[in-house]
């Protein structure tokens, strides 16, 4: 791969001040760039990654950039999205564009205002990442579809609510530790494996310490070709980078395995020449507690059904084996849709670069980073390390 990860920047997620995608966009873009050492008139395209599809009236974000950058007027830039893979796509876009040689330098930048919104217009909003035919009326938007996936995984395997409990609980005590999480806060393992008044059923059997947070957010990225990276202060590269999708339609495959996403970790551990145990830490969609459980099983780490004897021996806990999610995941630290991907892939950076503070997996040079559209349709794998 010629491309090259050489700046980054990240706001903290949550309910923010900033009025609008607009400004969150603002907020990281002239920081990713300092990061960088890049000068913005040296950017070569634009890669923006918005959900959007009704959190604002405000479309075309691609032109959005240049509102706070003016150097960036008249470069190529383009909005990209993909559901809840939407900053991936934005990020492989970019790559794509460096590595057909259309430029050196690119800025990639996931966001999302999603806060504005009530509740339930903001899970209608999310039910566009199902197939709508079919999903449209599930009761309680994505965490309904999810706590469906969850009843047919417990009817096949057995009840795994304990289990999801305690993914819930490793990902809000890894959060802790980091600065940009929404939620900052160890809930504890009986907390979680609760159902209490605090902690209630959203969409059986799925509490509210089983889904990830709304929250706003942007993330940005700047890619170089490698033949510029070389005088880079940092430079992180990609041993392999997939995309596989999978029958958008839940009824046209089966729910509790995620094909598409195994699919997409053989392929990227084959291109990049290794197994799981050359990984230092996973950084995986955990949208949904159930779907890091099934996400183990699509790895290879467990057979199908067997997933949660890896959460319950400590495997994937920050000390484990294989630290999965040692940022707090999408659990602890939100999900803005867009700034998802982007995100995922700064936090593995900062631990490759050793510069991860408090969530520092110590000693870690290759990374797996693992980012969804939808209930597993479209699947994106990268496998990083540290190249300077």
């Amino acid at each position: 791969m010629t491309s090259k990860i050489v700046g980054w920047a990240h706001t903290k997620f949550g309910k923010l001040e900033a009025e609008d995608v607009e400004a969150l966009i603002a907020e990281v873009t002239g920081t990713a760039l300092s990061h960088a050492e890049v000068d913005a008139q040296d950017v070569d395209g634009v890669f923006v990654g918005v959900l959007n599809n009704g959190f604002s009236k405000q479309g075309m974000e691609g032109a959005l950039v240049a509102l706070n950058i003016p150097e960036l007027t008249y470069t190529p830039a383009v909005h990209l999205e993909n559901a809840c893979a939407t900053g991936s796509a934005a990020l492989y876009a970019a790559m794509d564009f460096i590595e057909a040689g259309r430029g050196k330098i690119a800025l990639v930048i996931g966001a999302e205002k999603m806060t504005a919104k009530p509740v339930a217009e903001t899970g209608d909003i999310l039910l566009s990442a199902s197939y709508r035919k079919e999903e449209g009326d599930i009761p309680g938007g994505f965490a309904g579809v999810f706590g469906q996936i969850a009843q047919s995984y417990f009817q096949r395997y057995g009840d795994k609510s304990y289990e999801l409990g305690l993914i819930s609980a490793k990902n809000h005590a890894n959060g802790v530790h980091n600065p940009y999480a929404h939620m900052q806060k160890d809930f504890g393992v009986p907390f979680c494996t609760t159902v209490s008044e605090k902690n209630p059923y959203v969409a059986a059997p799925l509490r509210r310490t089983d889904c990830s947070l709304i929250s706003d957010g942007a993330a940005a990225i700047v890619l170089m070709h490698e033949d510029v990276a070389i005088d880079a202060a940092r430079a992180i590269g990609f041993r392999a980078r997939i995309q596989v999708n999978d029958i958008l339609p839940l009824s046209r495959r089966d729910p509790t395995a995620f094909e598409g996403a195994r699919r997409a970790w053989a392929d990227a551990r084959e291109t990049a020449g290794i197994t799981m145990g050359d990984l230092d830490f996973v950084e995986t969609h955990d949208c949904f507690t159930m779907a890091e459980m099934i996400e183990y099983e699509a790895m290879g780490l467990a057979e199908p059904g067997k997933g949660a004897a890896l959460i319950r021996d400590g495997y994937t806990h920050k000390d484990g084996t294989l630290p999965v999610n040692p940022s707090g995941g999408l659990k602890s630290k939100g999900h803005p849709v867009g700034a998802t991907g982007v995100s995922q892939h700064i936090m593995a950076c900062m631990q490759l670069m050793d510069d991860a503070g408090g969530m520092q997996i110590k000693g870690a040079e290759t990374a797996g980073v693992f980012n969804m559209g939808g209930a597993a349709v479209a699947n994106y794998v990268s496998i990083l390390e540290r190249s300077k």
